[in-house]
């Protein structure tokens, strides 16, 4: 039997999962909400011996999340719960404090997946990689390539080339170790409860205080705390894939990884995607319309195009490089390009939204996705996706171009390299 556990983190670690809503301004968009957690569990479900999916965080529980987990174990066929950690105890803290229940069951072994990453990901084939392991593998690490300055960002790995044992693990090194970075998906056998159990009562040691003011300190991060002890005891190994791989920490990140999994859908489950045909909208590229939207036959939509839940697209309405969230209006002949459409939002006739995009250097070999910061050094914007908050009315024959429009926002006007709050 085999497990899955998703770490979704909670708001006092703010990149793992963000609840899929835009009422709070910060942060400004859900980059890693129920869409990638979707992906995951349809990742696992797709292994026969997968009997449970667990998901950790320090969010409260709310009828969105219930209503997604519900209809996903519908969907899925598996049992799928969800533990919320008393605080927030970091990557592998919800781990150790939630072990009996990982251990129900007796796995054989089990997966972590990090909520704040997407991608194509080789579950089965780092399982039959495991199993020809020595017995004493604990861990085996999915991992990708990455250039020599990318992976300064990123947990990297120095592995045998012989036998893939991790001989070095840096997480976010000062100077060059690797260009192999890790991916924050893991194969765990449950001794990595015993190195754990190490790194958590270290933790309560050398943080120990008779001050009832000062907490103990009781977060163990799973890559410096666990996997860096651990390298080169013949315990911890490397699995590297060659398949898509992102992290999902902006709005960019999100139209990037969007634009894979419309990929992934034209290889594993076309009938996902839109067609041409008499009666719809012209269709260019890799299209997901979900079945309740009512989109205009003039409409042209695409390529890498998401329109969500009950969203009306009206005459002439062009879309590109975008997603439209749930319920939200593209009234006729308004143009969408490279921007996120918030839930209920309107856009009004003639308007034009739009972003600009942010992808991998084309000419690196193995180059990521670069995250870049909000603001320029002299305090100015930097150009990036266009994102329109929930519930915002966006009126007719306006621009907003490279803008963050947070929600319940009536605009009155043209918008350039702006955060309107």
């Amino acid at each position: 039997m085999l497990k899955a556990i998703i770490l979704i983190g909670g708001p006092m670690k703010g990149t793992r999962f963000r609840p899929l809503s835009l009422e709070l301004p910060k942060p400004l968009f859900p980059v890693a909400g129920f869409p990638i957690i979707y992906h995951h569990i349809e990742a696992c479900s797709k292994l026969s011996d997968v009997r449970e999916i667990i998901l950790i965080g320090f969010y409260q529980p709310n009828e969105a999340l219930n209503k997604f987990i519900s209809q996903s174990q519908v969907e899925f066929q598996v049992q799928i719960r969800y533990l919320q950690e008393y605080s927030a105890l970091g990557t592998a803290g919800g781990l150790y404090h939630f072990r009996d229940q990982i251990m129900t069951g007796g796995p054989e072994m089990f997966f972590v997946m990090n909520a704040d990453v997407c991608g194509d990901f080789p579950l089965q084939e780092m399982l039959d990689f495991h199993r020809t392991r020595p017995s004493t593998a604990i861990c085996t690490m999915l991992a990708t390539e990455a250039t020599r300055q990318q992976s300064l960002t990123y947990g990297c790995v120095v592995e045998n080339k012989d036998t893939h044992e991790i001989l070095h693990y840096v997480e976010k090194p000062e100077t060059f170790v690797s260009t192999t970075i890790n991916c924050g998906i893991y194969l765990l056998t449950p001794g990595i409860f015993q190195p754990l159990e190490v790194a958590f009562k270290k933790n309560l040691e050398e943080n120990y205080s008779f001050d009832f003011q000062v907490p103990s300190k009781e977060v163990i991060r799973l890559e410096q705390d666990v996997f860096v002890p651990m390298a080169a005891t013949g315990t911890v190994y490397v699995f590297q894939s060659t398949r898509f791989w992102s992290q999902i920490k902006s709005a960019g990140a999100a139209i990037y990884a969007n634009r894979h999994y419309l990929v992934i859908y034209r290889r594993t489950h076309p009938e996902r995607l839109a067609t041409n045909g008499e009666g719809k909208p012209k269709v260019t590229g890799d299209v997901f319309i979900h079945p309740t939207a009512q989109v205009h036959p003039t409409a042209v939509l695409g390529p890498n195009v998401t329109i969500g839940r009950n969203v009306v697209v009206g005459e002439g309405v062009r879309v590109r490089e975008s997603i439209i969230l749930e319920g939200a209006t593209l009234q006729d002949h308004c143009c969408i390009l490279h921007a996120i459409i918030g839930w209920h939002s309107s856009v009004g006739f003639w308007t034009r939204v739009e972003g600009t995009p942010n992808d991998p250097n084309p000419n690196k070999p193995f180059a990521k996705l670069e995250i870049p910061s909000m603001f320029t050094e002299d305090g100015r914007l930097n150009p990036s996706i266009t994102v329109i908050g929930s519930s915002v009315q966006v009126p007719s024959e306006v621009i907003v171009l490279n803008s963050i429009v947070l929600p319940h926002k009536d605009l009155s006007g043209c918008y350039k390299n702006q955060i309107i709050l």
